[in-house]
C-alpha cells in the first residue's frame, strides 16, 4: 500500500515539472536563436556596399566636391566636381554603373559646369550615344565616372550624374530615396524578393519608389506643362 502511494507521488511530481521543463526548454532556444551567427539567422538583404551597414543622414556643412577615380590599378581616369551633389539617391535601373554583387546603384547629380576630366580622359567612352544621360565608361575597369545630360529641351539638361562612392573624401550629401525599384527585376532580381527588398529600403530610412521621387516628378510634370501652355501657378 506504501509502495502505491509512493508511485502516485511520482507521477504527480513528474507532471507537475513538464511545463516548468517546457517553458525552459523554448527560453533556451530562444537565446540560441538570438546568439547564432547572423547567416544561420537570415542575414539583411544587400543593396549596395555604400548603404548595406548604414550612412550618414546628413551632409557635411560647406562640402565643396572633391575627386573620382575608377577602379584601374594605373592609369586611372579622374574626374573632378566642384560643387556639392544634389538627389542623391539608389537607383534600381538596369542603366547605371553599380559595383559587382550591387542591387542598386548610388547616383547623385552635379551642375555640368563644375565637373570636369582631370586625368586619363582618353580612356573614357560613351555608353549610348543616344540616352538621355551620356554615361561616360572607363574602357579599362567598366566603371562609369560621370553621365552629362546634353538633350536641348530636357528638364535635366545642364546636369550630369555622377557616383561619389568613387570618391574618397566624405562629405557628399546621402541617398535620400530609392527610384526605379521594380526595375530590379529586369536585372534578374526575382519579383519574390521585392517585398525584403522594399522593407529593407524603409528600415535604412529610404523611402522607395517605382519612378522618380515625387519633387523631380513634380518638377519634370511643371516644365512639361510649361512647353505644353498648360501651367499655371494657382
Amino acid at each position: 500500500m506504501a509502495k502505491k502511494a509512493v508511485r502516485k507521488q511520482s507521477k504527480k511530481n513528474a507532471n507537475k515539472t513538464k511545463p516548468a521543463k517546457k517553458a525552459a526548454a523554448k527560453t533556451t532556444a530562444r537565446k540560441a536563436k538570438r546568439s547564432a551567427p547572423a547567416k544561420s539567422r537570415g542575414a539583411a538583404v544587400k543593396l549596395h556596399p555604400a548603404i548595406d551597414n548604414g550612412f550618414p543622414k546628413a551632409a557635411k556643412r560647406g562640402f565643396a566636391g572633391g575627386r573620382l577615380v575608377c577602379n584601374c590599378a594605373s592609369d586611372p581616369v579622374v574626374v573632378e566636381v566642384k560643387s556639392q551633389t544634389a538627389h542623391n539617391h539608389a537607383c534600381g535601373c538596369t542603366k547605371c554603373w553599380k559595383p559587382e554583387g550591387a542591387i542598386f546603384s548610388i547616383v547623385a547629380v552635379a551642375p555640368s559646369d563644375k565637373v570636369s576630366v582631370l586625368k586619363n580622359g582618353h580612356k573614357l567612352k560613351v555608353v549610348d550615344a543616344n540616352a538621355v544621360i551620356l554615361r561616360h565608361a572607363c574602357t579599362g575597369c567598366g566603371v562609369h565616372l560621370y553621365g552629362p545630360v546634353e538633350r536641348n529641351g530636357h528638364p535635366f539638361k545642364g546636369l550630369t550624374f555622377v557616383h561619389t562612392e568613387l570618391s574618397k573624401e566624405s562629405g557628399w550629401s546621402p541617398p535620400g530615396f530609392a527610384a526605379f525599384v521594380s526595375s530590379v527585376i529586369e536585372g534578374g532580381v526575382p519579383p519574390a524578393r521585392l517585398p525584403a527588398i522594399r522593407k529593407r529600403l524603409k528600415d535604412l530610412g529610404l523611402e522607395h519608389y517605382d519612378c522618380l521621387s515625387p519633387a523631380l516628378m513634380d518638377y519634370l510634370a511643371t516644365e512639361a506643362a510649361k512647353k505644353a501652355g498648360t501651367y499655371r501657378e494657382t
